[in-house]
């Protein structure tokens, strides 16, 4: 019921705790009805947008999220003594990572290590190793909390690129300033890309985008089907003989290449040996310094 309670108050809707946790929505319902039962006392205010906590429910929120760090913690570690090369280990990585780079490296891994279940969730936001969302990350930053071990794997060159298709109808650019002319494929919401063309001194609002998705995967089929230009890491581009690196004078920061886990889960026997493994196998893959 606790589990349920935080969820709740988390996503704010019935509907969103039951995708958090995997349960079924009149589960949620259920759970949340048998706490104000048993409690005495109401803690949520049904409305159209969905469940608003009150006073009560947000103090009672805060003894159970610190009941719950402390269960992580502990489970944290105990798995560190852990010395089985068997059960699961819960990989996340980017959208771009997971669909197009990690398959063939986890089918590299399962026939290495068969007794190891593998969890792979694609995500272009920050899981949470701390609260034992995942066992290993792929980062594209260095994370800095003390609690973690990270290594540096090396980086992935940005390259701005089109289809084929595209150019030979619309002709390839020349010049930096020819982005403001074409059909641009980027963003919706996010503001990596603009912050990195400030960055280099190139004024690119949103607006320039004829073509908007936060979906990483989603801009480079985009790409792939022609439909305008876009930016994608270097090894992907080089990997579709269709697509066509462009503009060489526009020089993009590469990305970073992090491997991460909780320094506890390090003392596991099977994360470790995903964890040595899959750095190996990244290490081959993106360039090093």
């Amino acid at each position: 019921m606790w589990r349920s309670f935080g969820a709740v108050i988390e996503q704010g809707s019935l509907s969103g705790a039951a995708r958090q946790l995997g349960l079924s929505q009149p589960t949620i319902g259920r759970h949340i009805q048998a706490l104000e039962s048993e409690l005495g006392a109401s803690l949520f205010i049904r409305t159209i947008k969905g469940f608003e906590p009150n006073a009560s429910a947000m103090r009672l929120f805060e003894q159970v999220k610190t009941a719950q760090n402390s269960l992580n913690e502990a489970a944290i570690l105990g798995e560190g003594s852990n010395t089985r090369l068997s059960g699961a280990v819960r990989i996340t990585a980017s959208t771009i990572t997971s669909h197009y780079i990690l398959p063939k490296m986890l089918a590299d891994i399962r026939e290495q290590f068969p007794s190891i279940e593998i969890e792979l969730v694609p995500s272009d936001s920050a899981e949470n190793l701390l609260m034992r969302e995942c066992d290993i990350a792929v980062r594209m930053f260095r994370p800095t909390q003390l609690e973690l071990i990270s290594r540096k794997i090396g980086q992935s060159p940005m390259t701005c690129c089109a289809h084929t298709q595209y150019l030979a109808k619309n002709g390839a650019p020349k010049d930096i300033k020819d982005l403001y002319e074409i059909d641009l494929v980027g963003f919706d919401r996010s503001e990596l890309l603009l912050s990195i063309a400030k960055q280099l001194g190139f004024d690119l609002q949103r607006s320039h985008f004829s073509l908007r998705t936060d979906s990483q995967t989603a801009m480079w089929e985009m790409i792939k089907a022609g439909l305008g230009v876009g930016f994608a890491q270097t090894v992907l581009v080089e990997a579709e003989p269709e697509i066509k690196a462009i503009l060489p004078q526009l020089v993009i920061p590469p990305l970073q290449i992090w491997l991460t886990t909780h320094k506890e889960l390090f003392t596991s026997a099977r994360i470790r040996v995903i964890y040595d493994r899959l750095g190996e196998l990244l290490g081959d893959y993106f360039s090093t310094e």
